[in-house]
């Protein structure tokens, strides 16, 4: 039973990183991959996201839809691939909001 939900967590986490790769490789603008130099800090180009972004969607569909075999009606899989979703839209607002200005703190 952990098995499913586990790979719906991480196909949810998948699935969430690879939104802003594919928009901003869509857009053309260059964002941070792991294959930029330095890993994760550094920007790659807009076909490298596009491609990024794409195996992320492949690996998201594999893990959600065929190993998790995610059902909308399942709560315990929908629950657990919105926590992996979230999880993954969290880190990557603070790890490239540090880069982009979205940690800045509001004004009084």
């Amino acid at each position: 039973m952990a098995w499913p939900l586990l790979s719906c967590f991480f196909g949810g986490a998948f699935l969430a990183n690879a939104l802003p790769h594919f928009a901003s490789g869509m857009m053309g603008r260059p964002f941070q991959t792991p294959f930029a130099k330095p890993p994760g800090e550094g920007l790659s180009s807009s076909t490298v996201n596009v491609l990024w972004g794409f195996c992320n969607i492949v690996i998201g569909y594999v893990l959600t839809c065929r190993v998790g075999h995610l059902d909308l009606r399942d709560w315990m899989g929908v629950t657990a691939f919105g926590a992996g979703v979230l999880a993954m839209a969290l880190f990557s607002a603070r790890h490239f909001g540090r880069f982009h200005g979205g940690n800045r703190p509001e004004p009084s």
